[in-house]
């Protein structure tokens, strides 16, 4: 190469090198945080996808079952015709005085968004910080129809989903690094990273899984001794009812225990309740309100706060982004900073917010829609509780394999006994064994699940999370696609009875020195 060119090629080296982004300090709580239900599974998955749009690609299926995350209408589930409509006429209004919209649209559907409308002028403008009035009014009955008793609007925030109202309550307790605050371990991880982003303690407690993921007093109780004994400053407990990744119902009994341990240790307690209506068992939603106020009158004033969502139950409309939170037995320093919080932001979407009224307050008995409206809600929760029992049945004659019934939600958490070779490859690779079983998982069938390990789980045990939201039809393909991979793994890797045994023992043998690791 010529003088002049290696100088040519020296300075385009150079310009490259000052084109390029420098590298920057982040902020590390952003780095350590972990969302396991959209992290490394579900990238491959996209990957994937990307190779099979418009060409063969040689992979061993034609599809990805997103399994991994509660998003019912990905997967086919249909929205509700009276709240698409609602929404719709909240978004163009003209359209209800045209007489293609007279025809298109029930009148109560009519009626109703000309009532949002009356409250908030139009959807394209900012509501008050605390939400819609209107709609926390509808709010508040709910909850008084549910519960039998009291509820103000003033104790009702609305919010994008539960999460930005579990992120706020939990920014706003976290105010030192030794403050901390309890959850269950299995648990949906949007609590572990939104304590990792403020810099407080995650203190789990382990739900019984012999006993169908029940929680007890005294695994409380070894949980908030473990963290007072560490220096930490317990604010807040959590409890997921019913449950995720678990999908138990609590039992009266159990939410009693919870409400009198944290009264006795001055715990503010954040009950998750977004899945109080997919209920697929005998046990019935009791909301944490209620029991409260249904016990002796000393614990009426505890520190609660309740959260729910339109993204689950029979709506599943995630990408709305509605939900709420009630705040009770707070003072009125909190509320203020909670309302300061909420003002940050501006507001809740506003679309949200009529969703979140439709959702606690939909079509009266005797209205042009109800009828509708109920076959819809109840088809859909009856095709729910199908999928959950085949789900869980069909698992549990899987080798080496034990999910406990759902009873609630939209998720199993089987035990899985690895074989000790399959662990021992694992290490080899450097992964967690259900990681790597999850991996394999997708890359032979598909199938996108989300290992035990991104929720918790005792050590020596390994799980995955699946979702029951395929529709009827391809919830049986993925079984069997599922059956077959499962099979051959075990059979590749010589899984024997005693591998079962063995990860029954180590669930069984969990001690508090071990359970205070997580």
């Amino acid at each position: 190469m010529s003088q002049r060119r290696k100088t040519a090629a020296a300075a385009a080296d150079r310009g490259a090198a000052a084109a390029a982004p420098k590298p920057r300090k982040l902020n590390q709580k952003v780095v350590e945080a972990e969302y396991a239900v959209r992290g490394e599974l579900v990238i491959k998955a996209d990957q994937y996808r990307q190779q099979m749009e418009g060409k063969a690609t040689g992979l061993p299926f034609k599809e990805i079952i997103a399994c991994n995350i509660g998003n019912p209408q990905e997967l086919g589930q249909k929205p509700l015709d009276f709240f698409r409509q609602v929404v719709a006429l909240c978004q163009y209004p003209a359209a209800a005085a045209t007489p293609e919209g007279q025809r298109i649209f029930a009148p109560d559907a009519i009626q109703r968004a000309q009532a949002y409308l009356a409250s908030m002028k139009t959807t394209g403008a900012y509501t008050s910080s605390q939400g819609t009035r209107a709609v926390r009014e509808e709010v508040a009955a709910f909850i008084e129809r549910r519960d039998g008793y009291k509820s103000s609007a003033e104790d009702i925030y609305l919010t994008d989903g539960a999460s930005s109202g579990v992120k706020a309550v939990i920014q706003l307790l976290i105010s030192a690094p030794n403050d901390g605050v309890m959850i269950p371990i299995p648990q949906y991880p949007l609590y572990s990273a939104t304590l990792t982003l403020c810099g407080g303690v995650q203190c789990g407690y382990y739900l019984d899984e012999a006993n169908g993921w029940a929680l007890s007093r005294a695994e409380l109780e070894r949980s908030l001794k473990a963290a007072q004994k560490k220096g930490v400053s317990v604010k807040a407990l959590v409890v997921i009812n019913p449950g995720n990744p678990t999908g138990q119902v609590l039992s009266r009994k159990n939410m009693e225990e919870v409400v009198e341990f944290c009264h006795a240790n001055g715990v503010l307690l954040m009950a998750d309740e977004v899945y109080q209506t997919n209920i697929y068992a005998s046990t019935p939603f009791t909301s944490f309100k209620k029991v409260v106020h249904a016990m002796p009158k000393k614990y009426h004033n505890l520190e609660l706060v309740s959260f729910h969502s339109v993204s689950k139950g029979f709506l599943g409309e995630c990408g709305q982004r509605g939900g709420y939170m009630e705040v009770c037995g707070v003072d009125a320093a909190f509320r203020a900073q909670l309302l300061k919080f909420a003002s940050i932001s501006l507001c809740s979407n506003s679309t949200g917010q009529i969703m979140t009224g439709l959702m606690v307050n939909p079509p009266a008995e005797g209205s042009p829609s109800y009828a509708h409206y109920c076959q819809q809600r109840d088809d859909t929760l009856a095709s729910l509780k199908r999928r959950a029992k085949v789900l869980a049945d069909t698992l549990n004659t899987l080798s080496g394999v034990r999910c406990n019934a759902i009873e609630g939600a939209m998720y199993g958490f089987p035990m899985v006994a690895l074989p000790p070779a399959f662990v021992a490859e694992a290490k080899k690779q450097n992964k967690q064994p259900d990681v790597l079983y999850c991996l394999r998982l997708l890359e032979q069938t598909g199938i996108v699940v989300v290992p035990g390990s991104g929720f918790g789980q005792i050590p020596g045990t390994w799980h995955f999370r699946t979702t029951i939201l395929p529709s009827e039809a391809a919830i049986a393909e993925l079984l069997g696609r599922m059956r077959t991979f499962h099979e051959q793994l075990m059979h590749e890797y010589g899984y024997k009875k005693s591998d079962f045994d063995a990860a029954l023992a180590a669930r069984a043998g969990r001690t508090p020195h071990t359970a205070s690791r997580l």
